[in-house]
């Protein structure tokens, strides 16, 4: 069968960029055959690169006319042929990297300096990709350890310990293959075979650059075959001789897009115009094609800019439909990429976005959900943030720590949780029960709920039977400390995640909820149990290193649903963008770091020693994405956009964008400035309008609030620790008393100041009601003792209770002495003693607990106040910190039932912080009775009518926030604005 003429030099077509290389390869193709009959077209071999442009290519012939198709086969279809040939079978990736930590884990070991232990699977990922890329290459391990290092650093040293892991590992599976090595087996079996025995019927490698070595070797081979061919995609036909001639030296241009091609010419001993055209397609703008050559010409041949620049023409047909946006911040990067989408929905055209930058892509899926437009997303969402990805690693969690309270209420709400196939799950009761235990965690605790407090839970309650047993079966106690072969981990994180998702109710054996369904579940499901297959190479491991391995593991998973409402609306990826085409190609994220992205720093070989070895360098993935960036940049309309500042700094322009602009600004003569100026100026409107959309509408400024409730609803009881905030903002007294409003206490509790007051004053009453009964116990030993006793039971954070015992032990000493002084001028009478007085005739009562009361033998009162804070001058206790003053008025008043009315001789805060500190109450500036009559006085005023709870009123600092700030608007108003009294009904 003859396709092609017969020619003595190797046969390389390409396709230039701006040309839709699957519709122009499909085209070729047909056009190349109709002489021919047409059981002929069957007998055409295509191996293409990817199975999308193999999807894009038979929907195109499936479009007609009527024809048998050609056999199409991708290049990695190749390795399904090597078990035919007796090749070893090839070795499972996740096995690999399994065996490869534990051979570096025992590595780290015999030498911790080496690196981190936290590094393991960092490590075995970029030593598994360095086999890979050796094998691809074929690139021996003895190459590698036969490298000169003499003069370089000792890290390079220490990699070739590293590397020389490799030989273990080879060693290990002598009877297998990784996948790479059983490819380049096969391609080299195919190559040797062709000599012999070359194949009659047309061979045809499509949409490959070349970029691997493997890949590289069968190309060659096909070129020179008698009915082979290679067709190349985004070719440069602009580029002249002399560069495509410089390109050959690796160590300079393989971050060029067109290197790769260059390297292959080369190699096949062929020159830059032995390139053929494939088909006659003309690409959308030759004007834009060859100022975008130009302007990414290798570095140091730029001077043609100055020789060749004046001799580019029609800048401005090239320029025309290419919008350049650079907006100020990525969030206005995305809108106005958004709203240009928007657009092109509406104008029923196709629109595409490019970006590697997946924060700027999440930012346009969410500017475009405004409008209900929902994009064809290619890189779909990475498995582990899917819900099944996330319930795992929630519950891998579980065997790494103590419960905590946010950590069960995660699982608890996960949608996955207690979602049974049938009613009988009763997810709606299960929700209720979880919605009520937060709301007694976060108001009743523990930090780290158990066994206990989920029986304390139920206690008096009415729950779904054995809900409170599913909890503690599966949420408490569930840290592991020891470590366990990966084997006993996956069957323990499966048992432990299928009885979750199944919920309490649903008894049968075996039975998983929904956690396996739909398109995550499914494939979620497949990782595990390629985990559970490979377990066994798994080795012993902590909860931590178990966890962290299956988030790694779980990371390299993707889901996408292709179901989108929007067709025409899609986000690519570079590697999608090759093959597919649109009326619209927008290039997000062209900044440095993001496209190009940086070069990953290489851990085992640097670039001079990569280039001794015969491997490829860090800037091949730079020259990849520079093709990707050539061929997008040639569609029929382009945006190309960037940020100038992310959420950390100032951005730098991409490479290509750079050189774009700067040959375009100085280009003057011949419109190249002019051109630019139109590219930003189209962006700029862009802009403008997204900035406008974003605009808020004038909001008034809130005043500051005093709103005043009728009196009949005013708060008839306070306590005396209200009475300071009532003074200072009486607006949270109404939040509180009025409305009836309490702030939400935060899940996660911490070992914060009020939680050490209370401990504190528990500490301090246990230990005064000892000494009581046994005077022996007053004692610095005894009072350090009962603390650390209280704290084992009250304070589950390890760290907390070392930091609140020093500072008892600092001050246990001098304690002491003051209480034996005051033991001897008064007795302890009541501790913690609950007190009330009415004032009359308001009809309202004042409540207080005191926390000590002594006598002393005439019959006066010492009243004593513990603080585990500052305590408060005597000039405070004049102004606003009166609640001692106020609980010695309450005493003469005869508030504490058990003693009676009696008089107050003192009374004395006693601080208990870093240093013991005893602030005696002004009684003799602020007596009882006056202090009984300006309580009256003051509570009197707010049973007037016109007398409003202003907001703030005379906070003791600006930056002391409020529970109820947010609710009076503070912010919009500061401490200057005249309250705003309004009567409320």
């Amino acid at each position: 069968m003859i396709l092609f003429d017969p020619q003595d030099s190797p046969r390389v077509f390409a396709v230039p960029n701006g040309v839709d290389f699957p519709r122009a390869l499909a085209q070729g193709l047909i056009s190349r055959s109709r002489s021919l009959p047409p059981e002929a077209f069957a007998r055409v071999e295509v191996i293409l690169n990817t199975s999308r442009m193999m999807r894009r290519c038979r929907a195109l012939f499936e479009k007609g006319p009527a024809l048998l198709l050609p056999r199409m086969r991708l290049l990695t279809d190749l390795a399904r042929e090597a078990s035919l040939q007796g090749l070893p079978p090839a070795l499972p990736p996740l096995r690999r990297r399994l065996e490869l930590s534990q051979l570096i884990a025992k590595l780290l070991d015999a030498q911790p300096d080496l690196a981190a232990r936290s590094s393991l699977y960092d490590l075995s990922d970029s030593l598994a990709n360095l086999v890979d890329e050796m094998q691809s290459e074929g690139v021996s391990t003895e190459v590698i350890r036969n490298l000169d290092i003499s003069d370089m650093s000792g890290h390079w040293a220490r990699a070739q310990q590293f590397i020389g892991i490799v030989d273990q590992f080879v060693d290990l599976h002598s009877d297998t293959v990784d996948t790479q090595a059983r490819q380049r087996q096969m391609v080299e079996n195919l190559i040797a075979k062709w000599e012999v025995d070359p194949p009659q019927h047309p061979v045809i490698l499509a949409g490959s650059t070349g970029s691997r070595g493997t890949t590289h070797l069968l190309m060659e081979a096909i070129a020179r075959l008698p009915q082979g061919a290679v067709v190349l995609p985004g070719y440069d036909f602009d580029q002249p001789v002399e560069v495509w001639h410089h390109l050959r030296d690796a160590l300079t241009s393989e971050d060029h897009p067109q290197y790769r091609f260059a390297k292959l010419v080369s190699d096949l001993d062929m020159e830059p115009s032995d390139v053929q055209r494939w088909s006659p397609d003309q690409p959308a703008s030759a004007a834009r094609n060859r100022l975008v050559s130009l302007a990414l010409r290798p570095a140091p041949v730029t001077h043609a800019w100055m020789s060749e620049g004046p001799e580019l023409t029609e800048l401005d047909k090239a320029c025309a439909d290419v919008t350049l946006v650079e907006a100020p911040n990525p969030r206005a990067e995305a809108l106005a990429i958004a709203l240009r989408l928007r657009q092109a929905a509406e104008d029923g055209k196709t629109a595409a976005l490019i970006s590697p930058d997946r924060m700027l892509t999440r930012l346009v899926s969410a500017a475009l959900d405004r409008w209900g437009i929902l994009p064809d997303d290619s890189a779909g969402l990475p498995l582990q943030l899917t819900p099944p990805g996330r319930f795992l690693r929630h519950v891998a969690e579980l065997f790494c720590r103590p419960l905590t309270a946010d950590a069960l209420l995660t699982l608890l709400k996960h949608p996955l949780t207690h979602d049974g196939d049938s009613a009988e799950a009763a997810r709606g009761e299960h929700l209720r029960h979880t919605r009520d235990f937060e709301l007694n965690l976060r108001r009743n605790g523990p930090p780290f709920p158990d066994t206990a407090s989920f029986e304390a839970f139920a206690t008096d309650r009415a729950l779904m039977p054995g809900w409170t047993d599913w909890l503690s079966q599966n949420f408490a106690d569930q840290q592991v400390t020891k470590t366990l072969h990966l084997t006993n981990w996956v069957a323990l994180l499966r048992t432990r995640a299928e009885a979750i998702a199944a919920g309490s109710q649903v008894l049968a054996e075996g039975q998983s909820g929904t956690l396996w369904d739909k398109k995550a579940g499914q494939e979620a499901r497949t990782v595990f149990t390629n985990l559970e297959a490979e377990a066994a190479y798994g080795g012993e491991m902590s909860a931590r290193d178990f966890a962290d391995l299956l988030s790694a593991i779980l990371s390299q998973g993707e889901v996408r649903d292709r179901d989108a409402p929007y067709g025409s609306i899609m986000i690519w990826g570079t590697l999608e963008a090759r093959v597919q085409g649109a009326d619209l190609v927008i290039l997000g994220g062209l900044n440095e770091g993001s496209w190009p992205e940086a070069a990953k720093p290489d851990p085992w070989l640097n670039r001079q020693l990569r280039h001794q070895a015969g491997l490829l360098l860090p800037e091949r993935r730079i020259g990849l994405s520079a093709h990707d960036f050539q061929q997008a940049i040639a569609a029929p309309e382009v945006w190309l956009t960037r940020a100038a500042r992310s959420d950390e700094a100032d951005t730098v322009a991409s490479r290509w964008l750079n050189r774009l602009t700067n040959l375009l600004s100085g280009l003057p003569d011949q419109g190249g400035k002019d051109a630019l100026d139109a590219m930003t100026a189209r962006g700029q409107k862009w802009l403008g309008w997204a900035e406008a959309l974003e605009r808020p509408s004038e909001i008034p400024a809130a005043l500051r609030p005093s709103p005043r409730p009728p009196v009949a609803s005013r708060p008839r009881r306070l306590t005396i620790t209200e009475i300071p905030r009532l003074i200072r903002d009486p607006y949270a007294i109404y939040a509180k008393h009025v409305l009836r409003l309490r702030p939400l206490n935060p899940l996660v509790q911490e070992p914060d100041a009020l939680l050490r007051g209370t401990v504190v004053h528990e500490i301090f009453e246990v230990f005064i009601r000892d000494s009581l009964e046994d005077p022996s116990r007053l004692t610095p030993e005894y009072l350090i003792e009962t603390a650390r006793s209280l704290l084992d039971r009250d304070v589950p954070w390890p760290v907390a209770r070392l930091l609140w015992l020093s500072r008892i032990q600092r001050l246990a000493a001098e304690f002491i002495l003051a209480e034996q002084s005051r033991q001897t001028r008064a007795k302890p009478l009541k501790l913690e003693a609950m007190g009330e007085a009415r004032l009359e005739p308001l009809d309202f009562t004042i409540a207080c607990r005191a926390d000590r009361i002594d006598q002393d033998e005439r019959g006066f009162l010492h009243l004593y106040d513990y603080k585990t804070g500052a305590p408060p001058s005597e000039a405070q206790q004049k102004k606003f910190e009166k609640q001692l003053l106020i609980e010695a008025a309450m005493a003469e008043e005869g508030a504490f039932k058990e003693i009676g009315p009696a008089e107050v001789a003192r009374a004395a805060f006693i601080g208990l912080g870093s240093t013991l500190k005893e602030v005696p109450a002004p009684l003799q500036d602020q007596p009882p009775t006056k202090i009984w009559e300006e309580l009256k006085q003051l509570i009197g005023a707010y049973f007037e009518q016109d007398q409003g709870y202003s907001s703030r009123r005379m906070v003791h600092r600006d930056d002391i926030a409020g529970d109820y700030d947010h609710l009076a608007r503070f912010g919009e108003w500061d401490r200057s604005a005249t309250p705003n009294p309004e009567d409320l009904t």
